[in-house]
């Protein structure tokens, strides 16, 4: 049914942990999704025998080694078994309602993608235990912080829907360039947040020697936003023209309509540009 692909970090230290957490999970769903890992970083190879699912090794990389998002969305349209695919990031914890929610949309054409929680997570799951989603559940309910509208970590798509280009992985930029794209190309954006649950695992940055408190900077940072053709190329959540609930697909409220049909506008994402400049350079 799902095609599930992946670009995890080196299985070492803490990344182990949450990435071996978040694959698992997705093994959880049924029916059985595909779960291709792609890269040649430590543990990667390993990992995937271990858990029972697909490798790719060989993928493109920039200069400072950092796989680019091109190469493994082009092999995964490819070479994945099922029209249905869905990139998420390898910190990614899924649970049934995901495979509910991709039932639910009904349209030949789309992007889908939502809001995450943000846990702590420093110890692996037991998925033998048969109460490890509600336990889970009940610490995002406690702990857990919802994440800003421009925080993406996954989007489903059918096969051959995105011709994605040399964006590097894990640096800001890529994902709110491709809800632009998808707007620009008259394609619906589904804001799947309220029929979703979605929870990321926090993590420090120390992979990138590039890596700041926050996110990934430096070269790599500014080279995505050069190849999104700058700020005013970019969107989040909020430009969302549908929205998916548990009954189904429908048009966000009123006011949220006005804003998602603003976002086409080119003075108006001056505006957003310039917002995020200036976030940015706090």
């Amino acid at each position: 049914m799902l095609s599930i692909f992946t670009i995890p970090k080196p299985f070492q230290g803490h990344n182990n942990i949450i990435q071996t957490n978040a694959i698992q999970s997705w093994l959880k769903l049924h029916p059985r999704c595909e779960i291709i890992l792609f890269g040649n970083d430590d543990g990667v190879a390993e990992t995937a025998k271990e858990l029972g699912v697909k490798h790719i090794p060989s993928i493109e990389k920039n200069e400072f080694g950092t796989p680019l998002l091109s190469s493994v969305f082009s092999s995964a349209q490819k070479l994945a078994e099922n029209d249905i695919l869905m990139y998420a990031n390898a910190d990614i914890i899924f649970f049934q309602d995901l495979i509910e929610a991709v039932r639910r949309v009904d349209i030949s054409s789309f992007l889908m993608c939502g809001r995450r929680w943000d846990l702590d997570v420093k110890e692996e799951i037991d998925f033998e235990n048969k109460q490890w989603n509600e336990e889970l559940l009940d610490k995002v309910k406690n702990n857990g912080k919802p994440h800003g509208l421009s925080g993406m970590d996954y989007f489903v798509f059918p096969r051959s829907t995105i011709d994605m280009p040399g964006f590097a992985v894990g640096r800001p930029g890529w994902d709110t360039w491709l809800i632009y794209n998808m707007r620009s190309r008259r394609l619906p954006v589904i804001n799947a947040t309220d029929a979703i649950t979605v929870v990321h695992q926090n993590h420090d940055f120390s992979h990138s020697k590039f890596g700041g408190t926050k996110r990934v900077e430096g070269p790599e940072w500014q080279r995505n936003i050069d190849i999104a053709g700058g700020l005013t190329n970019m969107m989040t959540l909020r430009d969302a023209d549908w929205v998916l609930s548990k009954n189904g697909l429908k048009r966000p409220d009123f006011l949220a309509r006005i804003f998602s049909m603003l976002s086409l506008f080119f003075p108006w994402r001056v505006l957003l540009a310039l917002k995020r400049k200036l976030q940015n350079m706090r």
